[in-house]
């Protein structure tokens, strides 16, 4: 089943794990929206700088340390995602609290092992 994946901190970089995550999504047959700090490309998606609205996102996986999510918190919650994947080292109970609180699923995992067991 296709799930529209954010890949929030998207990066051009191919040794970056969001880079990674996004060839690996794109594999396995899910549509990508990327937002990272610079824009550029990846594949076919366009790597975006605005949080302007995106229709269906169903998860959104962050590869954004804590600091670096706050500036997000508001957009993330905007786009009323299914759920949020914390991936190693961007755990923010803050902003878990908050997904928590809207009913959204939070998940502390590695996008690219869900995808890779079956568990995405």
């Amino acid at each position: 089943m296709e799930k529209k994946t954010m890949v929030l901190g998207a990066s051009e970089n191919p040794s970056r794990y969001s880079n990674i995550a996004i060839n690996r999504l794109l594999a396995y047959g899910h549509p990508v929206v990327a937002i990272g700090r610079r824009k550029g490309k990846v594949k076919n998606v366009e790597i975006e700088t605005e949080q302007k609205p995106i229709e269906g996102v169903d998860t959104i996986t962050l590869y954004l340390n804590p600091t670096n999510q706050k500036p997000y918190y508001d957009y993330i919650l905007s786009l009323n995602p299914r759920r949020v994947i914390f991936n190693p080292g961007t755990e923010n109970d803050e902003l878990e609290r908050k997904l928590i609180q809207k009913g959204v699923i939070t998940q502390e995992a590695c996008t690219l092992v869900m995808l890779s067991v079956g568990q995405y």
